[in-house]
């Protein structure tokens, strides 16, 4: 093929012409020679880069069946090209994360207000020479930012801890003695005034909702009022109330809430006021001041503080059923409730089956939309049914995925965990450990509802062990490959080697029987509640460099 370079440059020869008829013929005779060369020129240069697109395949064909003449091609990472990491990467990166977890930190609760042990700490030393009760971690939550952490004993005590000082504390390694200054906020109530349940209020992250199931209100507290110093009108109400242990008398200093949210009273046959304790808590996220607590007699009671503080609406079933566990769609107009029964329960605000729009404000009561039967979903997994009886469980808790919104799991009393996809109303997902009787342990940690927790990503869930001390980590993700998915075939996942990550799940080991679970909404740092009434956080070993050590400490 003749090169451009040997192509002569077009002549313009002027000549002398006779008529401009012959003149204009010309002209256009020269603008087609050099149209005609322009067309050369770019069809020479096409065929070249042609060929040289040819000649990188044929290298990227060499390089791929292994030739050491020829450079492998230069990839991208996927994050660089879109800014977005794949879910399966994504799912992958999260669960090796979550599988490094381990103890890291205890903080056990020996704790002090005004200079005397507080109630959950004498009920520490009682139970060292006296059979426990009323022991361990009720409840835990995160802010929705990570900053504060809430939590309430059985013993009577209401906590909100500065997470960022729990971390660094983990750094000075076991026995150190922890800053009690740097609590937030920690006030006890004396035996019968314990809370069960504290919630964070995600529209307002001053208040935290408290319930218990020996009595039917809700109290809110509002921490940014809440002084370590009280006033002297406060101090003379506070020590009040006194609490006998044994032949020791203790004064226990109590916070009065910011306001009581009151269940309506109703009376039996022979006029008695019939007493309900509120098993849960649960607070709507569009800033429109709805509150939602299930009792003991399987009544969902709700609340507009708008209105006042006696319920709006009342979400009935139609049996008895006691809920223990309440739940929020993301929607905030769908209500998931699960109890005794082993049933969950769907409600549906705008309407449903029946509408409350013209009932009496004071008849108002609506039916679910739905009650789902855990015991028949389970009996349909063929490998579960053929090695196991399946019965209608007690269901300790529910919890919308917030990775995947349309799995709900729930735990049962006897240990099992498993995935209700709403969508197919199928179970999807189910972990059965051993029981606790197979290995001979007889915990009383069955005593407290158990309230594992999702991780904020990659559909993980962390729920406490019922027969061992540690945490089992689940892996839940929505695929077929999980390994707690009701299709997972292991023979296959063993020989398809294109999974470079072990789908697994984890046992975490730690130093004291768990009762309940709270993920961090941004890490997913684990911080985990312990029968003996102790924080025991869980995540990545702190580096053990010296330097590095020594600068954390400073």
């Amino acid at each position: 093929m003749r090169s451009h370079k040997d192509t002569p440059a077009p002549t313009l020869s002027y000549q002398v012409v006779s008529s401009p008829l012959k003149a204009v013929e010309t002209g256009h005779k020269v603008r087609m020679d050099l149209i005609k060369k322009s067309k050369l020129r770019y069809q020479w240069r096409h065929r070249r880069l042609q060929f040289c697109y040819l000649r990188r395949v044929r290298d990227l064909k060499l390089g791929s069946q292994g030739s050491e003449d020829t450079v492998r091609p230069w990839k991208r990472s996927l994050i660089e090209v879109n800014g977005r990491l794949d879910s399966a990467y994504r799912h992958e990166l999260y669960s090796r994360v979550a599988h490094s977890y381990s103890e890291i930190g205890k903080f056990s609760h020996f704790y002090h207000l005004n200079e005397n042990p507080c109630i959950t700490h004498m009920m520490q030393i009682q139970s060292l020479y006296q059979c426990p009760t009323m022991r361990g971690v009720a409840g835990l939550d995160f802010d929705n930012r990570g900053i504060f952490l809430v939590s309430v004993t059985r013993s009577g005590c209401l906590m909100v801890h500065d997470f960022e000082s729990l971390y660094c504390q983990s750094k000075l390694g076991p026995g150190s003695a922890e800053d009690e200054s740097k609590h937030v906020v920690h006030f006890s109530y004396p035996p019968g005034r314990e809370f069960d349940v504290a919630r964070w209020n995600p529209s307002n992250q001053n208040e935290v909702a408290c319930t218990s199931r020996k009595h039917d209100q809700v109290l809110i507290f509002d921490i940014s009022y809440m002084s370590p110093k009280p006033t002297e009108k406060q101090e003379t109400q506070m020590y009040r109330r006194i609490s006998i242990l044994g032949n020791c008398k203790i004064p226990v200093p109590t916070w009065f809430p910011k306001s009581v949210l009151q269940t309506r009273q109703k009376l039996s046959i022979i006029g008695r006021k019939i007493s309900r304790g509120l098993s849960d808590v649960a607070i709507t996220s569009d800033e429109d001041s709805r509150i939602f607590s299930p009792d003991t007699l399987g009544m969902v009671h709700v609340w507009d503080r708008r209105a006042g503080v006696s319920p709006c609406i009342e979400l009935s079933t139609d049996r008895y059923d006691s809920i223990k566990s309440i739940q929020i769609y993301v929607d905030n107009q769908t209500i998931f409730g699960a109890g005794k029964e082993g049933i969950i329960h769907i409600w549906d605000l705008r309407g449903g089956r029946n509408s409350s729009a013209f009932q009496s404000r004071k008849d108002m009561s609506q039916l679910p939309l739905a009650s789902l039967h855990l015991a028949p979903k389970l009996q349909k997994i063929a490998s579960l049914k053929a090695q196991s009886e399946i019965v209608p469980k007690e269901i300790h808790s529910i919890d919308v995925n917030p990775s995947s919104p349309h799995q709900l799991a729930f735990h049962l009393d006897d240990g099992w965990s498993g995935v209700l996809d709403i969508y197919k109303s199928e179970v999807t997902h189910v972990h059965c450990p051993p029981p606790a009787w197979l290995d001979g342990s007889n915990s009383s940690a069955d005593l407290i509802l158990r309230k594992p927790s999702w991780l904020p990503t990659s559909s993980i869930y962390v729920v406490g062990s019922m027969s061992e001390k540690g945490i089992h980590v689940l892996d839940f993700h929505p695929s077929s490959r999980s390994p707690c998915h009701v299709d997972y075939d292991e023979d296959t996942q063993r020989n398809e080697k294109r999974d470079k990550c072990n789908h697994r799940n984890k046992f975490v080991s730690l130093s004291e029987t768990v009762t309940g679970c709270a993920a961090h909404p941004l890490n997913g740092m684990i911080v985990a509640g312990t029968q003996n009434s102790s924080l025991l956080l869980i995540a990545q070993m702190h580096c053990s460099s010296s330097s590095e050590t020594a600068e954390g400490e400073l």
